[in-house]
């Protein structure tokens, strides 16, 4: 974990530092912080690349359940279980849950199907990609995966910000920010 943080911070260095004379922003840093906490995902071996349909970039994904059942199409709708999640500081490593649960010390719930008591809903999306996540669409990165998931998969999904909320701000979620969900697929509407 150590040799890990060593690396993003030696990657924020490295590019920060041609760049000592201009103003450095928030959102700079953050996306650059994003974007090397990305790339050490899709170093890691545990995880898997999938392109976008949309040729936007790719995703990286970690089987947690293998499921064994059909895999939606684009046009369906599916029911899913989530939580979908964000570093609030990509330097920081401690992690810890509040007493509601929603809050962990340095990660930010933004989204979740599970209820304050910890039962899991089912929520049903549509597979389609979406700028706007409330017409029933999703992000491109979640579609992406759900294009790529059977029935019973289980998976933890990172989405990097261009396949995401991009460049702009989406609620809590400010531009730029890497997302992550474990995602599981229930069932294929009917």
């Amino acid at each position: 974990m150590k040799s890990k943080l060593f690396l993003l911070l030696s990657i924020v260095g490295i590019i920060l530092l041609p760049s000592c004379e201009e103003t450095v922003t928030f959102d700079d840093l953050h996306k650059t912080e994003n974007e090397a906490a990305f790339a050490a995902i899709a170093g890691n071996s545990e995880y898997t690349k999938i392109e976008s349909q949309s040729k936007a970039g790719f995703i990286m994904y970690k089987e947690l359940v293998d499921g064994d059942g059909a895999r939606p199409l684009f046009s369906d709708q599916v029911n899913v279980q989530y939580t979908g999640w964000y570093k609030i500081d990509w330097t920081k490593t401690d992690t810890y849950t509040d007493e509601e649960g929603k809050l962990i010390k340095n990660k930010k719930i933004f989204d979740t199907t599970a209820t304050a008591d910890n039962v899991n809903i089912t929520r049903t999306l549509k597979v389609a990609t979406s700028i706007n996540p409330y017409d029933g669409g999703i992000i491109d990165g979640f579609s992406t995966a759900l294009q790529h998931m059977e029935v019973g998969d289980k998976w933890e999904v990172w989405i990097p910000w261009q396949l995401g909320y991009g460049s702009s701000a989406s609620g809590t979620i400010p531009a730029y920010t890497t997302l992550v969900f474990e995602i599981e697929l229930v069932s294929i509407v009917e």
